[in-house]
């Protein structure tokens, strides 16, 4: 039984999409679009924007850095202005590989601001709108994109692994709070995808998947009305199982696998 209202019909369905200017964001904007919804892409790269609203005439976009708390509030009272949003998808993302030997606490403070503020800015900024869409009889719908990252420690993950966690906690609270009122929640937790982030890997990515592949999921489990969606799931269950083990053998695990 699904836990969110499918969405069968993505035509004239209002949809944002923050932190799109490429990879995984990029790409359900491009399948969104093809299925004849009305997007907006948003992120800090300008010129990206532009290039995507060039390449799928009809679909915004609207620039800001999601780290300033005003520029969100700004670009949603924009984004709002023009009518109620169905969905809002937060794939805002920021990664460096860091390990505890290696602290910096720089990078660590903008995983955080990155990763979990721009998403706490998004939902101020929305979420009385949804609401409100919500009272009106519509079927708005909240998005936000973790990583199975954030299930349990993983080496070199130490900034950010935990924001994703963070995110995935989030999201069920979310869902707990929201869903009796109307509005949709759902959590993203994607396994390897082959973007500008996950370049900055050393190690080879199993199950590497295209951020053209992860779109297609992505969109898949809305139209089914799930509230979890990870993929691809010949890799991600594996790791769905490794969570209910105890921490001596999780830990022993881990390294054996990753020799770190």
């Amino acid at each position: 039984m699904p836990l969110n209202p499918p969405i069968t019909d993505w035509r004239g369905r209002r949809v944002w999409l923050i932190g799109a200017s490429s990879g995984i964001g990029r790409a359900v904007a491009a399948l969104l679009h093809a299925r004849g919804a009305q997007v907006c892409v948003s992120a800090r790269q300008q010129a990206r924007l532009a290039d995507f609203v060039r390449e799928h005439p009809g679909s915004q976009a609207l620039a800001f850095d999601v780290t300033n708390a005003q520029a969100v509030a700004s670009a949603a009272q924009q984004r709002l202005a023009d009518g109620p949003l169905d969905l809002v998808c937060y794939c805002a993302g920021h990664y460096r590989p860091m390990s505890a030997d290696a602290l910096d606490l720089p990078e660590l403070l903008q995983h955080q601001r990155v990763n979990v503020s721009g998403a706490l800015h998004v939902l101020a900024a929305v979420l009385p709108a949804l609401l409100d869409a919500a009272r009106a009889g519509r079927t708005p719908h909240l998005s936000l994109v973790a990583s199975v990252a954030g299930w349990r420690g993983l080496p070199q993950s130490l900034a950010y692994g935990p924001t994703k966690a963070a995110l995935i906690n989030l999201a069920e609270n979310l869902f707990l709070d929201l869903r009796p009122k109307g509005v949709g929640v759902s959590l993203v937790n994607p396994g390897f995808v082959d973007t500008p982030l996950t370049t900055k890997n050393t190690f080879t990515m199993p199950a590497l998947l295209t951020p053209e592949q992860a779109a297609q999921a992505i969109v898949r489990g809305w139209e089914r009305g799930r509230f979890e969606l990870h993929f691809p799931q010949r890799f991600t269950s594996v790791l769905k199982l490794m969570r209910c083990l105890p921490y001596r053998w999780y830990f022993a695990l881990v390294h054996r696998i990753t020799g770190l």
